[in-house]
């Protein structure tokens, strides 16, 4: 029996883990008769190789490489037995086993249409039968094209990963191993030779769990929850085939788990946060970045493991029960999704696998002035479909029902914060990102068509044409687009002092102008409560009581302004003090009357705001001014309504949020003065009855108690080129919404 010869040199480069293919060395090879086994097992007294006919020494054949010739050519299964000093370890081989990826999943990596690329890269338990028993272990698999080699270390292996070589699959890029014996909870990295000849430690780009930072290791994960959210799952998708996302109710609370009570994790939400969200009649969650951050006060913003929820707040499967308690409980789930730019840790996936892989090598291109961070390469079809799976793994993995993406602007203009001669156009000559579109268009579209239901929110500050429009159509295909210019609009209006309101009257209407332009979300976000620029209650003119008003009327006119809603977390019982991500809300403003009035009209209004769907069935059909140009008096009117004949009982039955008794139209009276107007004439669409159903300044709000006893006769009077008005008594800094009384005959 003669061994397989392998030249000295080769023997070399496999010992040290430098040869690209180990397995055609290391591992069982029959020459028709006989099979030789080599095996790398460094500072080895002896080394044996087990059979189930019997045990067969190896010899050391050099550099720590190991060599036998068992005789039998068809050799199953085999156990290596390493005798160090006086101790005697036996293990399986990594180099006995086939590819766990075929080569459908190498061909479709290398197209970049791997839309489960979770399931085949990363690190996964797999287990096999064989004459000497069942084996268990992980199958290790990483994409990094220009490497002269890959290992693996980790805890399995003292961090030495001389006998973990990976190898690799062609033109695919990608490199792997099954190592024998690992499982759940093993820390690990790949060790990448680049180009350079330098060695590097890299977290793995897919994994799915990680160390709790600040360690930096990637974690061997598996899944175990049993979903409970089935009837949920089912009716997204069913609802959205006749009743997509603008012509819902989407009342949204966002929220950074690491604050909302600090200590809390995602189990502890699914314990607090749940029946507080139902309690304030939200209809969806929508959580800052989840996935995993090295730097806690980046809020998440700057990913480094896109596929792993941060260790921070519990396990993948924790976060798991969190949504699905979340579903159970009627509420939605939105995740902030940033592929606008990654940070330059050089353990993740800046220059990856020695080279410019993961973000653009233009400089031009590559790196985020402002941030001082990465941009992805959007042309190279692999790190699309990294970004596109990414999107599809939060929605299949974890039932995510939209995302909300971030900075959406810096990735569409290739001259986004940089000034002349910082930039060059694209092949047209033009300032757009060709390449950044296309990506944002396939994960929309193919986020809609995997995951029925589901939505795609931009964070997008321009004046960009079809951020909501049909990628058929050219659009971007996002169902909704955040509305920043009503945000700053707003929110600037309201800094000044009433009696100085009159002059900028029409920062308040401006927003109508093109407020059906796109499917608008209306945000007050954490970015408008942090960075110095105080909370929304200090951003109001005058003293305390004029300051919680204010914040009032805000959420009233938001609520009833064209467009979804979304509101800060601490936001809803006016927090005093500016958000800090490394502590707690100030719940102990609960404690105050008029924090708890807030809060209470908060629950109100999303309470009236699902249940009527004239705030939300219609837009662009469903807003008419009543006055929109009374500046003198500080005074906004206008009417939401929708079809009745589109919205009835048996839509609400369906789930849409409407309620039997909604009338399908609502006046709206807003007063941005400090003082009331009473006696006040608007005009209406009919006489008769209306219930005065919200008063932002009621005395159960903490308000002054000005208003209209819950109810107006409307006369026969023509106002404001309406048919019919009435006299009404409106509260100062408040808002009161009208709706037909149920016996009204002209209904």
């Amino acid at each position: 029996m003669a061994k397989i010869p392998v030249s000295p040199d080769l023997l070399n480069q496999v010992a040290y883990a430098n040869y690209y293919s180990p397995h055609s060395i290391l591992g069982p090879h029959s020459d028709g008769e006989d099979v030789t086994i080599r095996t790398v097992r460094h500072m080895a007294d002896r080394v044996t190789i087990v059979t189930e006919h019997g045990e067969f020494p190896a010899d050391h054949e050099q550099d720590g490489v190991w060599a036998a010739v068992i005789p039998h050519a068809n050799l199953e299964d085999y156990r290596v037995k390493v005798t160090y000093g006086d101790q005697e370890v036996i293990s399986d081989d990594p180099y006995r086993f086939l590819p766990t990826l075929g080569e459908m999943d190498t061909y479709l990596i290398s197209e970049g249409r791997h839309e489960r690329l979770w399931d085949v890269l990363g690190s996964h338990i797999k287990e096999y039968e064989g004459p000497m028993g069942k084996v268990r272990g992980v199958a290790f698999a990483v994409w990094a094209p220009n490497a002269q080699a890959v290992k693996v270390v980790g805890d399995f292996n003292f961090w030495d990963g001389a006998g973990s070589a990976m190898r690799s699959l062609g033109a695919s890029g990608v490199w792997e191993l099954f190592i024998p014996g690992v499982d759940i909870g093993a820390r690990y990295k790949y060790e990448i030779k680049g180009p350079d000849g330098g060695w590097h430690q890299k977290a793995d780009p897919l994994a799915r769990a990680t160390e709790i930072p600040p360690a930096t290791a990637s974690v061997v994960t598996d899944k175990f929850h049993e979903w409970q959210d089935q009837e949920w799952i089912d009716h997204r998708a069913a609802i959205a085939e006749t009743h997509p996302i603008h012509t819902r109710p989407v009342s949204v609370y966002e929220c950074h788990i690491g604050s909302w009570k600090e200590g809390y994790g995602y189990r502890d939400l699914a314990e607090h946060l749940v029946p507080y969200v139902k309690e304030m009649n939200f209809t969806h969650v929508e959580f800052m970045p989840v996935a995993e951050h090295p730097f806690g006060p980046s809020w998440g913003y700057q990913c480094t493991s896109y596929y792993a929820p941060t260790a921070r707040y519990g396990t993948p499967d924790d976060f798991r029960y969190l949504v699905d308690v979340l579903h159970q409980n009627g509420i939605g789930v939105i995740l902030d999704w940033v592929p606008a730019h990654f940070p330059k840790d050089d353990w993740a996936l800046a220059g990856f696998d020695g080279t410019a892989l993961y973000e653009d090598p233009d400089p031009q291109r590559g790196q985020h002035p402002d941030w001082g961070t990465l941009i992805f390469n959007y042309g190279r079809r692999e790190v699309k479909n990294f970004l596109v799976a990414n999107a599809l793994y939060w929605m299949e993995e974890f039932h995510i029902d939209g995302l909300r993406v971030d900075a959406v602007a810096s990735m569409l203009y290739l001259d986004y914060s940089r000034k002349e001669g910082q930039w060059h156009p694209n092949v047209y000559g033009g300032r757009e990102n060709l390449e950044a579109i296309a990506l944002l268009q396939e994960v929309t579209a193919t986020c809609y068509r995997v995951c029925p239901g589901t939505v795609m929110i931009a964070e997008e500050s321009t004046a960009w044409p079809g951020v909501t429009a049909l990628t058929s159509s050219g659009g971007l295909g996002f169902g909704l687009k955040w509305n920043m210019g009503w945000m700053n609009d707003t929110l600037r209006y309201l800094a000044e002092d009433p009696v100085n309101r009159k002059w900028h009257h029409n920062e308040l209407t401006f927003s109508l102008v093109y407020a059906f332009s796109e499917n608008f979300m209306l945000p007050l976000s954490h970015d408008e409560v942090v960075h110095g620029k105080g909370s929304l209650l200090s951003k109001m003119p005058g003293d305390y009581w004029r300051q919680l008003a204010g914040v009032r009327l805000l959420f009233g006119y938001q609520w009833t302004h064209p467009g979804k809603q979304l509101i800060f977390m601490g936001s809803e019982f006016a927090q005093g003090g500016e958000w800090n991500s490394g502590a707690s809300l100030d719940w102990w403003h609960l404690d105050v009357a008029g924090h708890q009035g807030v809060k209470r009209l908060v629950a109100d209004l999303n309470a009236l705001y699902k249940s009527d769907p004239a705030l939300w069935c219609d837009d662009y059909r469903g807003f008419e001014w009543i006055e929109p140009s009374d500046g003198d008096h500080n005074l906004l009117s206008y009417i939401r309504k929708a079809d009745p004949d589109q919205f009835g009982p048996a839509e609400a039955a369906s789930g849409s949020g409407a309620s039997p008794d909604s009338r399908g139209i609502l006046a709206v009276i807003a007063n941005f003065s400090g003082n009331p107007h009473d006696p006040f004439r608007v005009g209406l669409p009919f006489a008769g009855g209306w219930d005065e159903v919200i008063n932002s300044d009621a005395e159960i709000y903490g308000g002054s108690g000005v208003g209209n006893m819950g109810h107006v006769e409307a006369e026969d009077v023509p106002w404001n080129n309406r048919p019919a008005s009435v006299s009404l008594r409106i509260p100062p800094l408040g808002v009161i919404i009208l709706r037909p009384s149920a016996d009204n005959p002209n209904l």
